[in-house]
């Protein structure tokens, strides 16, 4: 008899008690890290009695697609999300009570590649990663709490079908003419599909999947354009995919390209992008026709960034008709904001489209490109997502996913999910951090501590590496401020603020955990590192580093400053924006940095100009050239992407100084929020999880309107300094202001 600990081993490589991993082929049967087979398509049919309950658990690698009985099972798209494989991956259960009947039934999964198989060859050697191996999956049905079925090698596959290419970041081609009609019903011949073979697991464990589920949130309707016909404008830069209607002869076939941008000839124009994914095609889609009648079609295994499709037609066919398809994960709404200005509202729609683009399964950096969970723009853009979107389930499930790519010694890399990559360029202070500040504004938003909980022990293990790349306090430990316009702050007093504010949290955590001998040893570390960074780099008057927005602007937003000298370096900084009058002269970090400290010193006005100025480079500038999302660099003739969220705080200040809710560390969650609007513009109305804020300013006189929900309490602070806390109900206030 195996001793327990082989029977747990052996459990936990197989993760179902009675579900196998199955493939179409593997190791021994012809795969290869070249091989670029067809989608597999796999089916059984079964015999069913009467059920009350009935529900289906799959892990289908990389993505996979379940039907029973003709139907497709539930509406998410891309499922599961990208896990480190050989760690972690996830199963997604649905309920199929519905679809089942007495008598014979046939249940049927199709595989896609995601990046558990990557074909093709990218900068970030996904192709290479430990955990790559062709599509499988494990299977349990389960009736009235009883095994029903499982994936064994009872099943049938077939590589004949029509999905012949797909690629997370190439595209996917589909031959309409393989189509393999009634396969979904018990009657179908599948005397020549072949048996799978068993094959091992990732080799991690296995976790439900619990976030919200990527979904088609939205189809829009995209046009030819005048000056090219054969290009269609979705008229929004977005994530997803086309679905297309036409219709003609056998064989012939429609190729779709999707871009952002277009060059004179109406070709996508893919000059900042192609050069990272290193595969044959760069996103894009072709389709086959089978003939006759009209024909619809989308694809399934890969998304694109695009706002242009551009079409070709080899072979006599015509479109019909071309929709953009948005994707993303399916996030529940939690508040809106809007503005007597409309250079905001479109600032605020841009960072939405831009936030959504980026978070398909797991928050990334860019929807086309490169699709990667880079963690400082995750950083970056926590608040944005928190106060906009119930986002808490999807940030836990990736920051497992973050855990999991640590090593030994406590260092991360600068993507989440990662091949092996990252380690050595990419990551640092600015970006590692996520680990702590993604957990601690979900906690405050939310009130959910979950990943401080569940993920202390490796927090201590990180901010224990961070330490050891400090020398005498000050570290130049990983990247700096990301794409200024021009410039740019050293890395060290960026790094070394974010020691400070890793020490801190972990503190602050400690003591929320009850672990006070933890909260007393942070906390002087942080203290130290708080001499050091303004030893090192405190010029006096005012004057930190080499006197950048970024510098200065970290230095208080980090709290690093001395108390007697904070007045000193923010009229600094506010002399520095002034002259600019709207310009920005700073990265990703000093986007968050400026407009907060100065809304917090009494100079929302100041941060306002930078959204508003329309000339380069501002916020206001990417309005005025008609973006529809943010970019990744000031300058947009030279940005590598069009839609990039890391520069997307944007939202979150308007609610935080313009809406005015504003979180207390002391009532972690929304039971009880202030709210103190700055009356800088002339109109605001906000709502956030049963509060709004609606007020007008007007001849000097301030009126806002507040409602506070049943189980909320209110801390009103008006402009003139008034405070009042109101219990649930509905309130209108005055104040006379200059």
């Amino acid at each position: 008899m195996k001793p327990p600990s082989a029977a747990q081993a052996l459990a936990a490589s197989q993760y179902f008690t009675f579900g196998r991993w199955i493939s179409a082929t593997g190791h021994g049967r012809g795969f290869s890290l070249n091989d670029t087979q067809p989608a597999p398509f796999f089916r059984k049919t079964f015999d069913c009695g009467e059920v009350t309950s009935a529900s289906v658990a799959v892990c289908g690698l990389g993505y996979f697609e379940l039907y029973l009985n003709g139907k497709r099972v539930g509406d998410h798209v891309l499922d599961p999300v990208p896990t480190v494989y050989h760690v972690r991956s996830s199963y997604v259960v649905h309920d199929v009570t519905a679809l089942l009947k007495p008598g014979k039934n046939t249940i049927g999964v199709i595989l896609g590649n995601g990046i558990y198989n990557s074909l093709t060859e990218d900068c970030w050697n996904f192709n290479t990663a430990d955990w790559r191996d062709c599509p499988k999956f494990a299977l349990e049905l389960t009736a009235d709490g009883k095994p029903l079925l499982g994936s064994d090698r009872s099943w049938k596959f077939t590589l004949e079908g029509p999905v012949t290419f797909d690629n997370l970041r190439c595209g996917e081609s589909y031959d309409a003419r393989r189509e393999l009609s009634g396969w979904l019903e018990p009657a179908y011949d599948d005397t020549a599909w072949q048996t799978p073979m068993l094959i091992a697991s990732p080799g991690g464990i296995l976790t439900r999947q619990e976030q919200p589920p990527c979904r088609v949130t939205q189809t829009l309707e995209a046009h030819p354009m005048p000056a090219f016909p054969h290009v269609y404008d979705a008229a929004q830069n977005l994530a997803g995919w086309a679905r297309i209607t036409v219709r003609g002869e056998p064989g012939a076939r429609i190729t779709l390209r999707y871009g952002e941008a277009l060059l004179p000839d109406g070709m996508p124009d893919w000059k900042w992008q192609k050069e990272l994914p290193r595969g044959p095609v760069y996103q894009t889609d072709q389709y086959t026709l089978k003939g006759g009648a009209a024909e619809c079609w989308e694809p399934r295994f890969t998304y694109h960034g695009f706002r242009y499709i551009t079409t070709a037609i080899e072979g006599n066919a015509e479109i019909l008709k071309v929709e953009a398809r948005v994707v993303g994960t399916d996030f529940p709404v939690v508040g809106t904001i809007t503005f007597g200005n409309e250079t905001l509202n479109a600032l605020q729609r841009m960072t939405l489209w831009s936030y959504r683009s980026n978070f398909v399964g797991i928050p990334t950096d860019c929807p086309h490109r490169e699709k990667n969970g880079w963690t400082g723009d995750a950083q970056l853009a926590c608040e944005t997502g928190l106060f906009n979107f119930d986002a808490a389930d999807a940030y836990a499930a990736w920051l497992r996913t973050f855990a999991d790519t640590q090593r030994i010694n406590g260092e991360f890399p600068g993507i989440a999910p990662t091949g092996s990559w990252g380690y050595n360029w990419g990551n640092g202070a600015g970006w590692d951090s996520a680990f702590l500040i993604i957990p601690y504004f979900t906690w405050l938003y939310t009130g959910d501590d979950r990943m401080i909980r569940g993920h202390y022990d490796a927090m201590v293990r990180y901010v224990e590496f961070f330490c050891s790349m400090a020398e005498a306090g000050v570290t130049d430990f990983g990247l700096s401020d990301w794409c200024p316009p021009r410039g740019g702050t050293p890395s060290d007093i960026t790094s070394t603020g974010y020691l400070y504010l890793d020490c801190t949290l972990l503190a602050t955590f400690a003591r929320h955990l009850g672990k006070p001998e933890d909260a007393a040893y942070y906390t002087e570390k942080a203290a130290a590192v708080r001499t050091a960074f303004n030893r090192t780099f405190y010029r006096g008057d005012g004057l930190y580093g080499t006197g950048t927005m970024t510098a200065l602007a970290c230095a208080l937003y980090h709290g690093l400053v001395e108390p007697s000298e904070k007045e000193k370096v923010l009229q600094r900084l506010v002399g520095l924006c002034e002259a600019l009058n709207g310009k920005v002269d700073f990265g990703i970090f000093g986007a968050k940095y400026v407009p907060r400290v100065l809304a917090e010193g009494g100079r929302a006005d100041l941060a306002l100009r930078f959204f508003l100025c329309e000339e380069f480079p501002s916020w206001g500038n990417w309005v005025k050239e008609g973006l529809t999302t943010l970019s990744e660099a000031w300058d947009i003739k030279t940005s590598g992407s069009l839609n990039h969220i890391m520069f997307g705080d944007t939202s979150a200040w308007f609610f935080t100084y313009l809406g005015g809710f504003r979180h207390n560390p002391a009532f972690p969650g929304w039971k009880r929020l202030t709210i103190a609007p700055c009356p800088v513009i002339p109109s605001c109305t906000a709502s956030y999880r049963g509060y709004s804020s609606d007020w007008t300013r007007e001849n000097g006189t301030f009126t806002i309107r507040v409602t506070v929900p049943q189980d909320g309490t209110a801390d009103l602070i008006l402009p003139d300094g008034t405070t009042e806390t109101l219990p649930p109900g509905h309130y209108t206030r005055s104040c006379t202001i200059p």
